[in-house]
């Protein structure tokens, strides 16, 4: 009598347990408790476990709608949707929706996945800046401006003089320069300001951090947008230096850290050119892109490049003989 439990008006065939009303095949009333429900999922799967009826073909599909039963009323959410369905069984459509809605949802929260992939790019983000800013420190070691003064530095420290000791302690030579290299790169770290790409890497730049900041950063655009209408706009008044600067980076279409990686006798040409009025800068780009004809035209490696387009360029087969 359980499993051939009459059919319910308004069930449909894929969806919950088919035809069959679920609180019927597990043998419980709607009132059932989640604990007489899953007591009841027990009995009823060791009756009818394929395991123990190897000699009946129906078997596993009668556990298996044993099993659908079980898994469709032990979830409250999934439960008060098929409570729904048994009292309103003309709202077709949405029983549909609910049903596959539930089952194709990921079983992981969708906040915890962009979490750990937002912290799993930050921390990668993190050492890779770490590895670029030391290869920075590497490359400024072997350049002999910052290498001359740091080693002016450290002498005038007395820092390079602890490296050499005498008697029982005496070092290596080999010793003596690896600690003299790292004196020599710490001081380069300490008194040089690397800007751009190479810069000392901080950890509000990651991307875990701009997002939690990014409400911060558009509060403080709009304010500063609005001083910039006040002051510029309506007022009327005058650039200073920062503001000639962001102008001109703008007219350039170069970010902040590409900016500020240019050379300070590089900014005060854009300040003397007065490059933040419009037609200033049209002329300056003019001449920037006069000047990289000619280069490109005395540059050895164009004129092959060019020489080949004519001679073997796309569209050619040659045959050339080892």
């Amino acid at each position: 009598a359980l499993l051939l439990a009459r059919p319910a008006r308004g069930l449909t065939d894929g969806l919950y347990c088919g035809r069959r009303v679920c609180y019927e095949v597990l043998g419980v009333s709607r009132q059932a408790s989640k604990a007489e429900i899953a007591r009841a999922y027990r009995q009823l799967a060791r009756l009818y476990h394929p395991d123990r009826n190897r000699g009946q073909p129906a078997a596993p599909e009668k556990f298996l709608l044993i099993a659908t039963a079980y898994e469709t009323l032990k979830d409250e959410e999934t439960r008060k949707d098929y409570d729904y369905m048994l009292d309103h069984p003309e709202e077709y459509y949405r029983h549909y929706y609910h049903y596959y809605s539930r089952r194709l949802a990921p079983k992981v929260d969708v906040r915890i996945v962009i979490l750990v992939t937002v912290c799993a790019i930050s921390i990668f983000q993190f050492f890779s800046w770490w590895s670029s800013y030391n290869e920075a420190i590497n490359y400024l070691a072997t350049v002999p401006k910052y290498r001359i003064q740091a080693t002016e530095i450290a002498r005038q420290q007395g820092l390079l003089n602890k490296t050499k000791e005498k008697g029982k302690n005496r070092r290596s030579k080999e010793e003596i320069r690896e600690e003299e290299e790292e004196i020599i790169k710490d001081i380069i770290k300490n008194k040089i300001d690397i800007k751009g790409g190479y810069q000392k890497p901080k950890i509000y730049d990651i991307l875990l951090f701009q997002i939690l900041l990014a409400p911060f950063y558009l509060c403080k655009y709009i304010v500063w947008y609005c001083w910039w209408i006040y002051c510029f706009t309506i007022k009327g008044q005058e650039y200073g230096v920062e503001e000639k600067l962001y102008i001109i980076r703008r007219y350039m279409k170069m970010s902040q850290s590409q900016f500020d990686s240019l050379e300070d006798h590089q900014k005060e040409t854009f300040l003397e050119r007065q490059l933040w009025i419009r037609e200033n800068y049209e002329v300056y780009k003019l001449e920037q892109e006069e000047e990289l004809k000619k280069k490109m035209a005395m540059d050895p490696r164009w004129k092959r490049y060019r020489r080949w387009m004519k001679n073997e360029g796309p569209g050619r087969l040659t045959f050339i003989d080892d």
